[in-house]
């Protein structure tokens, strides 16, 4: 397998949100913020042992789904580094990011 055809596999793969809670203890995959107006969904994504960053900012009707390579091994250090990643792209690129 190709170097492109793992990063095709990556980026395109089907997210399978029932292993998403798997080993988290009973914590909640998913959790509501807000931030600058924007509405910010942190859902880490189980991988293995760890979790990765991912969640979606939506405002006014416009969502942007983002996948990070940052890892954390518990879920709650998940939603916490998702938060944090969501909030630097918010402050960075504000209503850019959906363009």
């Amino acid at each position: 397998m190709g170097l492109l055809s793992s990063i095709k596999d990556l980026l395109f793969r089907k997210v399978d949100q029932s292993a998403n809670v798997s080993g988290s203890k009973g914590g909640k995959t998913s959790q509501h913020h807000e931030h600058k107006g924007f509405s910010i969904e942190t859902h880490p994504l189980k991988e293995g042992s760890s979790f990765r960053v991912q969640g979606w900012i939506r405002n006014d009707g416009k969502e942007h789904h983002f996948i990070r390579a940052d890892q954390s091994h518990n879920l709650e250090a998940g939603h916490e580094l998702s938060l944090f990643k969501a909030k630097q792209c918010i402050d960075q690129l504000g209503d850019k990011l959906f363009k």
